[in-house]
C-alpha cells in the first residue's frame, strides 16, 4: 500500500464524517450564503478542527469570496483546503544527524501510544542501518518497561531498563546515555512517563531528565517529539500546550488517526501549537507509522 492509500484509507472515517456533511450542506444549491458559512464552521469544529482554527479558515473562505464573488461549493472547498495547507506548513520529518548521538525524548500523556511509537521508530531507524538504543524511563509503570523490552525483541533493538519499580528515570537515562556513547549509537528513543500525579511532578522529572541528557552528552542532537491520540479530540490540544510549557516541543506525532472521525484535531494541534506534525499513526502495524504528508493528509481529509 501506497503512503497515499495510506492516508486515505486511515482517514476514512473523518472522510465520510466530513465529505458527508459537507455534501448535505451545498445539496441544496451549490452556492453558499451566509447560514451555510456558519454551518460550515460549525462542521470544521465537529471535526476537531478547534474553533480558533475554524475561525481562522473560514475568515480566509470569506475573504476570498469578497475577493472573488465566487461562492460555489467547489471554491469554498478549495479555499478551506488552502488554509488547512498553510497551518500544516511544509512537510517535516524527525531530522537525524549523520555522525553524531540523536536523542529522541518521547513526551505524551498514558495511553497515547507514546511506548508503540518508540517501538516503531526503533525499526525504521533500524531499516535505514542506523544503530538504535531505548531507554525505559517510564519507571513508574512496570507494564510501560515490558512493553518496551516487547518492542526491543521484536526490532532486535537493546533497552536500557532498570528491573526495580519505581526506579529514577533520570539514573536509567544516566545509564542509556553511556551505553550509547560506547556502542556508538545514532539514535537513542527515551521513552517517559506520561503521568506522576500532578503536573509540578512530572515538569520536575522531564526538567531532570533533560538535564542529565544535556549534562551526560552535550553533543548530542537532542529533540522532544509529544506524541497526542487523535481520538481524544481537543485533549490533544490542551497536551501540547501542558508539555510545551513543561520540557519544550520539537515536533508532534499523532496517533489512532484511522479509529477518528474527527482527524482534523491534527489542524487545531499544528494550529495551537505553532508545531511541526512529523508522524502520523494510521494503523496498527509497524509499517502504518508513516511520515506526516500535509497535501496527502488535506487531500484525503477534504474529499473533492
Amino acid at each position: 500500500m501506497g503512503l497515499a492509500d495510506l492516508f486515505k484509507k486511515g482517514l476514512e472515517k473523518t472522510r465520510n464524517f466530513f465529505a458527508g456533511s459537507f455534501t448535505k450542506l451545498a445539496a441544496s444549491s451549490g452556492h453558499f450564503d451566509e447560514d451555510m458559512l456558519d454551518e460550515l464552521e460549525e462542521l470544521l469544529i465537529r471535526a476537531d478542527c478547534g474553533v480558533a482554527a475554524s475561525e481562522d479558515i473560514m475568515n480566509r473562505v470569506k475573504q476570498n469570496i469578497r475577493k472573488t464573488g465566487d461562492d460555489s461549493k467547489e471554491a469554498v472547498l478549495a479555499s478551506v483546503k488552502e488554509r488547512m495547507l498553510e497551518i500544516l506548513g511544509e512537510p517535516r520529518t524527525v531530522a537525524i544527524e549523520p555522525g553524531k548521538l540523536n536523542i529522541i525524548l518521547m513526551i505524551g500523556v498514558n495511553g497515547t501510544g507514546k511506548t508503540t511509537t518508540s517501538g516503531k521508530l526503533a525499526a525504521r531507524y533500524k531499516k535505514e542501518g542506523r544503530k538504535v538504543l531505548m531507554a525505559a524511563c517510564d519507571t513508574f509503570r512496570a507494564a510501560a518497561v515490558g512493553q518496551l523490552k516487547t518492542w526491543g525483541e521484536r526490532t532486535g533493538t537493546a533497552v536500557i531498563a532498570q528491573e526495580q519499580e519505581g526506579a529514577d528515570p533520570a539514573s536509567v537515562v544516566f545509564d542509556a546515555i553511556h551505553a550509547a556513547q560506547a556502542r556508538g549509537t545514532d539514535v537513542l528513543l527515551v521513552d517517559t512517563a506520561g503521568r506522576l500525579h500532578n503536573k509540578k511532578n512530572l515538569m520536575e522529572e522531564l526538567a531532570k531528565i533533560r538535564r542529565v541528557i544535556e549534562r551526560e552528552a552535550p553533543d548530542a542532537v537532542i529533540k522532544s517529539l509529544l506524541i497526542i491520540d487523535a481520538t481524544t479530540g481537543q485533549n490533544a490540544v490542551i497536551q501540547a500546550e501542558g508539555f510545551g510549557e513543561v520540557t519544550g516541543l520539537d515536533y508532534v506525532g499523532i496517533t489512532k488517526l484511522d479509529g477518528s472521525a474527527k482527524g482534523g484535531v491534527a489542524i487545531a494541534v499544528a494550529y495551537q501549537s505553532g508545531k511541526p506534525i512529523v508522524l502520523a499513526g494510521l494503523g496498527e502495524k509497524v509499517e502504518d507509522l508513516a511520515d506526516f504528508d500535509p497535501i496527502l493528509f488535506v487531500d484525503s481529509l477534504v474529499k473533492e
